[in-house]
């Protein structure tokens, strides 16, 4: 038998037993001091656990932005109606700016979309891939659409043809 065991055996219970807490009360005041107590539990630093960090407070930011997509959304009614209405006949300005209008639409949609579901912080590759690629076919939707509207027919020439259709 080792030494300690001996030691063990012959020291009484209660005694055994005030040293295992003065013991195991030193341990906790250790890890206490390191390791603060955090009411709902342990923050850790580097992960999708950190609390955002929020921009300087400014009383126009996100108001310019909220008042633009209103707007647009608005717009795009008369537009389209003007574009039904005036089917038939070739109004290149109308097909720049309906073009124009609902490919902005359509990329702050799925804009909004790509940020609240595929924020970088929790998807660090794929929402800035989503996003730069939601980019990119954007720029390619824009290019198309003008090239629709200056080398074919133009947008309210096919609502016409396909109303009519």
């Amino acid at each position: 038998m080792s030494s300690s065991l001996l030691v063990r055996s012959t020291l009484p219970k209660a005694l055994l037993k005030r040293s295992f807490l003065r013991s195991s009360i030193q341990i906790r005041q250790a890890t206490s001091d390191r390791f603060a107590y955090v009411p709902g539990g342990p923050i850790y630093k580097g992960s999708v656990n950190d609390p955002t960090s929020f921009p300087p407070p400014s009383r126009s930011h996100g108001s310019y932005h909220w008042a633009f997509e209103r707007f647009l959304s608005a717009a795009l009614v008369p537009m389209t109606v003007t574009a039904f209405a005036t089917s038939g006949t070739n109004y290149p300005i109308l097909d720049g700016i309906l073009g124009l209008s609902l490919i902005i639409h359509t990329h702050i949609g799925f804009d909004s979309s790509v940020v609240d579901y595929l924020h970088p912080r929790k998807w660090p590759v794929l929402g800035p891939v989503a996003a730069w690629t939601l980019r990119a076919a954007t720029v390619g939707t824009m290019v198309g659409v003008y090239q629709f509207n200056t080398n074919d027919i133009g947008l309210t020439e096919l609502i016409a043809k396909v109303w009519t259709a």
